[in-house]
């Protein structure tokens, strides 16, 4: 069966799998295109409010297929080149998407499979998840800007304990340490994604988008410059319509149903 990213719907939530099971979900250039085309049709319809990755067969992604990074050791180097530009052009579509995606995770996260779960908004893990950056393992570097959000998200000297050594850390620990959101038992992790989604797409899109960039832009910024940007969001929001309906709502003690 060949590598393919499936899309589903879930009420108002897009699920896309990984489904290559004869690699362990592993990633290439034909889920990276798909990836990406499934977000730009998500963002365009307004009835999707969030969107979940996970990966078939209780296993979210073993990374990079190695036996075609051996193939392309005998390619010109912009063959590779080019087929990790398509797994950066969905890691940055998924950062940059203005709706939540969630990565519910089961089994391993290796490589590349670790840095896709990194670039999702939450992380729904179940305990027997295995999260471990094997780069170094065969002799190879991060991608997926992995070292980027490892690097916010933790310690330098834990970090350069996964990267350097290829350390397997568990979702417990993980969790632990913030970077996990939600445990969950093992077979779990879609539903708990799933209900996690349900209840972030019953908030205002406007605002989850509002907040995703300032998040987004935090680290690039001082201070003065953040809070400059926390104005305009904030301007922009409480003159939106969703901004009267929130507000009303929350006044009245009533339920808002957002547009």
């Amino acid at each position: 069966m060949a590598a393919e990213l499936r899309s589903t719907f879930e009420g108002s939530t897009m699920v896309l799998t990984l489904n290559n099971p004869e690699h362990r979900n592993a990633l290439g250039p034909e889920i990276y295109a798909a990836g990406v085309e499934a977000l730009n049709a998500a963002e365009s319809n307004p009835e999707v409010r969030a969107v979940v990755i996970t990966g078939e067969g209780g296993i979210f992604c073993a990374g990079g297929n190695l036996q075609r990074l051996q193939a392309n050791r005998q390619k010109p180097p912009e063959v590779q080149a080019q087929s990790i530009e398509g797994l950066h052009n969905w890691i940055e579509a998924i950062r940059t998407f203005p709706k939540p995606v969630v990565a519910a995770v089961e089994g391993p996260a290796a490589g590349a499979g670790f840095s896709l779960a990194l670039a999702c908004d939450l992380i729904v893990a179940a305990r027997n998840a295995v999260f471990v950056m094997a780069y170094s393992s065969v002799a190879l570097s991060p991608d997926g800007g992995g070292s980027w959000s490892l690097s916010r998200a933790l310690p330098r000297q834990l970090v350069s304990e996964m990267l350097m050594l290829g350390e397997r850390m568990g979702a417990q620990r993980l969790h632990e340490l913030g970077v996990v959101n939600r445990l969950t038992d093992a077979g779990q992790a879609l539903g708990q994604a799933l209900e996690l989604a349900d209840r972030l797409g019953q908030r205002a899109p406007n605002t989850l988008a509002s907040i995703k960039e300032l998040l987004g832009e935090a680290d690039g910024h001082d201070l003065n410059t953040q809070l400059a940007a926390e104005r305009d969001h904030f301007v922009k929001n409480l003159h939106h319509a969703n901004g009267g309906i929130g507000i009303a709502a929350f006044l009245a003690k009533q339920t808002p149903r957002y547009e």
